[in-house]
Formats: structure tokens, sequence, C-alpha cells
């Protein structure tokens, strides 16, 4: 039996799924982030191997110097261009070496996959290497590989160059109303009360005191998206119109992509991805309506496994390779 190591390493945790050939999930191990770009090499190295090790002790199998992990897949955030690869692929070799990872023989080096935590999320999502994957949680990107395997990314310039549709994005702006109507230079909007209730606020003019002086970063901020989700459930127009805003932004990025990837002849899926999509303001359902009249024959759809085991599933394809 044939085995194979599925790794999804991004900015705030690692996880590691295990595979047999026949696409089944033996075992899982998590550790800390491993985006290298913001940790350095060693410490997202440390986390990977972790994860593997974690991975290999869950597995319900005899686990000796011979289990035959063949190709090992790594989706990593950061890694976006070929110096990143070569980087990825150059400490992976070396951590072979280590005693503490039971594999019979080292990896050829067309077996160990290193690419984007985009298209590990695409291939998890849908199951296969063909499609879109919107993905709208802390930050935004749109991702899509045709049949051909041509590629196509937009978005994703991060908090401060962009990710349009975001929760971070969908939080600044609630926030940014809230404040105006509060000072009287903004439409009126509940969003001002519920921010301050949910805080624990006095007043909004402490939410100087919460964003900037305890230091609350993206994660933290974009939490907020949900304050504004519920609004734009309960009817509030403001609210209403930055999810509307959000929405038109992610259809923007993904009839970009479209163009890009498919013609009007082709059907494919477009698999929504992250926290956004789960809201109560129905951004999946306002989505789904756009994307019908842009590309006609395009599913959406939630998706089907996750990003790991995207990364086991190209793991396999390069054993087949």
């Amino acid at each position: 039996m044939s085995y194979v190591f599925g790794i999804d390493g991004g900015g705030t945790k690692t996880i590691c799924l295990l595979m047999d050939e026949n696409k089944i999930v033996l075992g899982r191990g998590e550790a800390g982030p491993s985006n290298y770009q913001t940790l350095g090499i060693e410490k997202a190295k440390q986390s990977i191997q972790l994860a593997i090790e974690r991975a290999i002790l869950s597995a319900n199998i005899k686990v000796d110097r011979h289990l035959n992990i063949e190709a090992i897949c790594l989706g990593l955030a950061g890694v976006g261009r070929p110096k990143d690869i070569e980087i990825v692929q150059f400490f992976v070799q070396n951590l072979q070496l280590t005693h503490n990872l039971p594999i019979s023989q080292l990896w050829q080096p067309k077996n160990i996959v290193v690419c984007s935590d985009c298209a590990i999320a695409l291939v998890g999502g849908t199951g296969h290497s063909s499609g879109i994957a919107v993905i709208s949680g802390t930050g935004s990107i749109v991702f899509g590989q045709n049949r051909q395997g041509k590629t196509k990314r937009v978005g994703g310039w991060g908090y401060i160059l962009g990710d349009e549709g975001s929760g971070y994005d969908i939080a600044i702006r609630g926030l940014q109303a809230a404040l105006k109507f509060y000072d009287g230079r903004g439409t009126p909007t509940i969003l001002a009360e519920k921010f301050q209730v949910y805080l624990g606020l006095k007043n909004l003019e402490e939410l100087v005191e919460v964003v900037y002086r305890r230091g609350w970063g993206v994660k933290e901020i974009a939490g907020l998206s949900l304050i504004v989700d519920r609004a734009a459930a309960e009817g509030d127009r403001v609210a209403d119109d930055i999810i509307n805003s959000a929405v038109a932004e992610l259809i923007w990025a993904t009839k970009t992509a479209i163009s890009g990837l498919f013609n009007q002849t082709e059907d494919f899926e477009i698999v929504t991805i992250g926290g956004v999509w789960g809201g109560e303001a129905n951004c999946r359902g306002r989505f789904e309506v756009a994307v019908s009249a842009i590309a006609p024959l395009a599913q959406v759809i939630s998706p089907r496994y996750e990003p790991a085991f995207g990364a086991g599933l190209l793991a396999l394809n390069a054993l087949n390779s």
C-alpha cells in the first residue's frame, strides 16, 4: 500500500492528512502556523514536521521505518512565486532526513508538490482540479483552473491593498458607517448601537481604545463582519448596501477569472469557501443569482472536502503523472 501526505499550512495552523492510494484518510495531525513569509523557514518547518508526526501517530496502522509514503503536497499560505516553491521544496527534502519521520525512501522531486493554499482549496472544494474557488473569510481571493491546466488568480492582495469582499472589508466599512452616523455625517444605521452593545462600550468613541490601543489585528476586526451581516439580515439599509457591495466585488473578481479560463459553452463548478458565505444575510444566495447571469452553465457549490484533502489528492496525482 502506498501513502501520501496532504498538508494545508496557513497563518493560524497547519493540518496534515495521511492518505492511502484509495483516497482514504488514515490519520490527521494539527500544529501551529507555517507561513514562512511571516514566521521564517525554521518555524514553518517545525510546524510542518509536527503536523506530520501527529498525523502518523493518529493513524490506525502499524508505523515503522518501512511506511511507504511516496508523495507529499504542501499547500501553503505565502507561496505564490517560483522562488517560494524552491525554498519549500528544499526544506522538505531536508525534512525527510529527520529520524522522527518513518519514511522508507526519499521522495523524488516530482513527488514533492508545493503550491498555494488557494490551489488545494479549489481541489478540496470541488474534489478535482478544475473550477473556481471564491474564498472570502478574513481575506479574499478568487482562484481558478481550467481543464487544460491554465490557472488564474484574482485579488488576494492583503487587507491594505485589496481583499475586497472579505470579512475585514465588510467590518471596516461597517465600522466607518457607524462612526459617520455617530458624527452626524452619515445615514442612520443600527450598526452604531450593535457595535456598542457587542463590544460593551459606553459610547462609540471607545472604539479608538479597542482598535488602536488594544492592538487589534486583521483577524479580530474581520470578526466584526458578523455584526454587519446580522444588521443586514434585520433590514438595515446601510448594512445591506455593504453586503451587496461585498458580493459585487466577489462577482467582479469571479467574472474576471471566468473570462480568463472558461468559455460560454463550458460547464464548471464554483466553490464558495470561507466564513462570509455562512452569514444570515444570504451572501451566498445573492452571489448565486449574480453568477447565473454571467455564467449560466456554472454551478455554485459548497466545499466537498477540506483543503488538506485537496493537497492529498494532488499528492496522489503526482504518483500517477
